[in-house]
């Protein structure tokens, strides 16, 4: 069966920065075409697109990442029970995500400035993913199970089959949106893990980079005529690159992991379409803030390319595999542009690619002249509707417009 996948391709150019360090402090980096790259990890590209994701979509629609599931699951079911104490409120939130998950959950012992030790809520053993929409149907059965807050008529409750398979279809439906792109593992129930249809690359520098350090001091304001030294005094490391960023969208696991296109709902409320728009535009537009205080480094992207492809995701890189050299004027950009103008159609055509009609271009300056025959011109806001709407049509049509005859 033909598949809708996305293809997104970004070329980014930062000025000197520490996007994304590794455990010495130094800018993430890696060996590509016998080359050192500047490197900034998926994960860190991830997490800012997560991030995006405040400001795109309705928080109903997103998930809450963390140890303090009890925290989070007893405040809504004291939104729904007053009544309830605190204290009350978390001991049946436990023992409903227990039931619901077959998480393991331990009371952790915090040091206070005295040395005493406090308990505090059970937290689980490692971040759970849950979506708002699934701690909602939580705390529903929570309340209806606990006649009076009773955890003991809770327990009685969920040794029925019928209403803990309930408690179990509660957080295996429902999925927010960033639950469906970047899936979910539970440890101990497997069955609830959810295949992740977003995938994204490191991002590596098309050219090759040397680390470089800042060397910097701070002066106390109540230093004296007698104390003219520095009251502070280090180094940060940094480098300035041209990125290739990618990323691949599995709109068919999209559409399963959120329970499928929802014929009677208009274009622009699709969970879906929805889901597709809201990644494209976070992932273009979002930027990892490691020390971004320090150095300010707020950039977008130059050039992106976005396909739609119908058996497989297929990155560019390859096209940088030989670092760009900079040009006579200075620069990496232009020839970046013209080495992946090149070998786009060169691959494609190689084997046998044939849906050109489904790709986009949005570029910004000469510098990208290039990569203008690569796809339709469109700014930012038409390129996320037109992409949403196409995958949104092939996906509902459930086949694509032209099968893919090569890889």
């Amino acid at each position: 069966m033909n598949r809708t996948i996305i293809d997104i391709h970004v070329l980014q150019t930062v000025p000197p920065s520490n996007l994304n360090r590794d455990d010495t402090g130094t800018p993430k980096s890696a060996v590509y075409g016998g080359k050192r790259r500047a490197r900034v990890s998926s994960q860190a590209w991830k997490r800012a697109t997560r991030t995006a994701f405040s400001e795109l979509l309705d928080p109903s629609e997103l998930g809450v990442r963390t140890k303090r599931v009890v925290e989070v699951l007893a405040e809504r079911i004291s939104a729904l029970d007053t009544s309830l104490s605190p204290a009350a409120a978390e001991e049946l939130a436990a023992e409903t995500l227990a039931t619901a998950t077959g998480v393991k959950l331990a009371v952790p012992k915090r040091r206070k400035g005295g040395g005493d030790e406090t308990e505090s809520a059970p937290e689980s053993t490692y971040l759970m993913f849950l979506s708002s929409r699934q701690f909602d149907a939580l705390a529903a059965l929570t309340i209806e199970g606990a006649a009076d807050g009773d955890l003991k008529t809770l327990k009685e409750f969920f040794r029925t089959r019928e209403n803990k398979a309930r408690a179990r279809r509660s957080v295996d439906t429902g999925h927010s949106v960033d639950i469906a792109l970047f899936g979910r593992m539970v440890a101990d129930s497997t069955d609830l893990n959810v295949d992740a249809a977003a995938q994204v690359a490191h991002a590596l520098s098309v050219h090759a980079v040397e680390v470089e350090s800042d060397y910097f001091t701070a002066v106390d304001d109540k230093n004296t005529n007698a104390e003219t030294g520095a009251g502070m005094i280090g180094t940060v490391d940094f480098n300035s690159s041209t990125l290739y960023r990618y990323a691949a969208v599995d709109a068919n696991q999209l559409q399963e992991n959120l329970g499928g296109l929802s014929e009677d709902r208009a274009p622009s409320t699709d969970p879906t379409r929805r889901a597709v728009e809201a990644f494209i535009e976070g992932f273009i537009t979002s930027l990892p803030t490691g020390k971004i205080n320090t150095f300010g480094h707020h950039t977008l992207p130059a050039a992106v390319i976005v396909k739609l492809r119908t058996r497989r995701p297929i990155s560019f890189v390859g096209a940088f595999e030989e670092p760009v050299e900079t040009a006579e004027e200075g620069g990496f950009l232009r020839r970046s542009c013209e080495q992946l103008a090149t070998y786009v159609p060169e691959l494609e055509n190689a084997f046998g690619l044939t849906d050109k009609g489904e790709s986009w271009v949005l570029r910004v300056g000469q510098d990208t002249e290039a990569l203008s025959s690569l796809g339709e011109e469109l700014a930012l806001p038409e390129l996320v509707t037109a992409v949403g709407a196409a995958v949104a049509a092939r996906l509902k049509a459930g086949e694509s417009a032209q099968p893919e005859t090569g890889a």
